[in-house]
C-alpha cells in the first residue's frame, strides 16, 4: 500500500517541477520529475533541497515581517511626535492670543506708582523671557526630530514669527521700562531741588528774614554808630565804565547820617564811596576824587537815591526821590572802575573790607541797594522812585541771599512801596 504525500515545491529559476509522492511499506523512496512536452527529457535539471528551500522562505518572511514592524514603529513615532509639536504648536498660538488680551488689559491696569509700575514691566518681561526659552527649546526639539521636511519647516517658520513678536514685546516694554525709570529719576529730582531750595529759602528766613513776601522785600537796620555794624554784599563789582547806583534809605542821624556805602579795591579803599560826615555836605567818591552833592536825607524818611556816573568825562547825576537835584563833570574822568573789591553797606573802608571808623558809620535803614552798568534813563529813575516798578540791578541786585549783616545788624520786612510793588 502507498501512503501518498503530496507537496508540491517551486523552485524558481528552473523549468523542471519536482513532485514527492510518497514512499512504499518497505520505506523506499522515489521521485518522479514533471517536464515539458516539448523539453528533452535527457536535460539535467538541478533539484534544490526541499528544507533548505523553506528555510529560506522563512527566514524572508521573518525577515519581511520584521521589516514591517520597525517601519509600524517608525510610523507611530513620528506621529506622535508630530501630534505633540502640533499641541505645543497650538498652545504657542493661543498663548500668543492670550498674551496679547493679558498686554492690553494689563497695561489698562497699570498702576499709577512709577515704581509698581516697573516692578509690573520687569514680571511681565521675565515671563516673557521664560516664553522665549521655551521656544527655543521648542525649535531645537524641531530641528532634531525626524519627519516630513515640509511639516518641520512649517514649525520652524511658525516659532520663528512667534519668536519674534516676543522679542520685539520685550524690547519694547525695556524701552518703557527704561523711561519710566528716568522719569521717576528727573521727578525725584526736581521735587529734592525743590525741597531743598524751600529748606534754604526757610533757614534764611529764620536767620533774620521771616515775613518777607519776596526775596526784594526786606530792610536792614543799623540802628547804632559803632565800627562793628554793618551789611555786606555777597559779590565783588566788574570792571565799569559807567554806573548808576540806586537805593532806599532812611535816617535822621545828626551830624551827618554817615557811610551809606563803600567800595574798596587793592589800592585804592575809596574806589566809589557815598558819605555825608559831620557837619559836611554829602559826598561822592570815586578813586578818591570827590564831588559834592545837593542831598537833604536826614529828616528821618524814605528817600530814593540815585547817583549816576560815566569815566567819559567824568559826568555824573545825582536823584533824590525821582528828581535830578545835581550834576557835574570831570569827576575821574577815563578811569574804569576797578574789579574784585569790597563792597560794605554802612561802613567807610580805610583798608579794603575794614578799619571802619565809628563817626563814619550809617545809622538809619538801608533797602534796595542795586547797581547797574550802565546809565539809566530818568523816566526808569522816576518810576522806581514813586513806585510804579522796580528794576533789580544787572550788577548788583537787592535779594535776600545776596546781603549778609553783621555785628548786630539785622534784616527785617518792608512797608515802603508794598501795596503796589510786593502784592502781585
Amino acid at each position: 500500500m502507498l501512503h501518498l504525500i503530496v507537496g508540491l515545491i517551486f523552485v524558481y529559476g528552473f523549468t523542471c517541477v519536482k513532485v514527492v509522492y510518497g514512499q512504499t511499506e518497505k520505506g523506499e523512496r522515489f521521485l518522479c520529475t514533471a517536464v515539458p512536452i516539448d523539453q528533452d527529457t535527457s536535460c539535467p535539471v538541478p533539484v534544490p533541497s526541499a528544507s533548505l528551500q523553506e528555510e529560506e522562505l522563512r527566514n524572508t518572511v521573518m525577515q519581511l515581517r520584521e521589516t514591517i514592524l520597525q517601519q509600524k514603529e517608525t510610523i507611530v513615532n513620528q506621529l506622535g511626535t508630530i501630534k505633540e509639536l502640533t499641541s505645543k504648536l497650538s498652545r504657542c498660538e493661543s498663548e500668543s492670543e492670550i498674551f496679547r488680551k493679558m498686554n492690553k488689559d494689563t497695561m489698562d491696569d497699570v498702576p499709577k506708582d512709577p515704581n509698581d509700575t516697573i516692578d509690573v514691566l520687569g514680571k511681565t518681561m521675565q515671563g516673557l523671557k521664560d516664553r522665549l526659552e521655551n521656544l527655543e527649546q521648542m525649535r531645537a526639539n524641531v530641528s532634531g526630530a525626524s519627519f516630513p521636511n515640509e511639516l518641520r519647516n512649517l514649525l520652524q517658520h511658525r516659532l520663528e514669527d512667534l519668536e519674534n513678536q516676543l522679542l520685539k514685546k520685550v524690547n519694547e516694554l525695556e524701552e518703557e521700562k527704561s523711561q519710566l525709570y528716568n522719569e521717576t529719576v528727573a521727578h525725584r529730582q526736581r521735587t529734592d531741588n525743590t525741597l531743598n531750595s524751600l529748606m534754604n529759602r526757610i533757614s534764611e528766613l529764620e536767620k533774620g528774614g521771616a515775613g518777607f513776601k519776596s526775596p526784594e522785600n526786606f530792610k536792614i537796620s543799623l540802628p547804632l554808630r559803632t565800627n562793628y555794624l554793618f551789611g555786606q554784599v555777597k559779590k565783588s563789582l566788574p570792571e565799569m565804565y559807567a554806573f548808576t547806583i540806586c537805593m532806599w534809605l532812611k535816617s535822621d542821624s545828626s551830624p551827618g547820617i554817615g557811610t551809606p556805602f563803600s567800595y574798596g579795591v587793592p589800592g585804592q579803599a575809596n574806589e566809589i564811596v557815598l558819605i555825608e560826615w559831620g557837619h559836611n555836605p554829602i559826598e561822592l567818591l570815586i578813586n578818591d576824587k570827590v564831588a559834592q552833592l545837593p542831598l537833604s536825607l536826614s529828616d528821618g524818611r524814605w528817600h530814593h537815591v540815585c547817583i549816576t556816573w560815566t569815566t567819559r568825562d567824568g559826568l555824573w547825576e545825582a536823584y533824590q526821590d525821582g528828581q535830578r537835584l545835581g550834576s557835574g563833570e570831570n569827576l575821574a574822568p577815563w578811569h574804569p572802575i576797578k574789579p574784585g573789591g569790597v563792597l560794605i553797606l554802612g561802613q567807610e573802608q580805610d583798608v579794603v573790607g575794614g578799619r571802619f571808623d565809628a563817626t563814619q558809620a550809617f545809622v538809619g535803614e538801608l533797602s534796595h541797594f542795586n547797581i547797574w552798568d550802565r546809565v539809566l534813563r530818568s523816566t526808569d529813575i522816576i518810576t522806581m522812585a514813586n513806585c510804579s516798578s522796580y528794576m533789580p540791578g544787572n550788577v548788583v541786585s537787592w535779594t535776600d541771599s545776596n546781603i549778609e549783616v553783621f555785628g548786630g545788624a539785622s534784616k527785617g520786612p518792608l512797608e515802603l512801596c508794598e501795596d503796589r510793588l510786593f502784592d502781585n
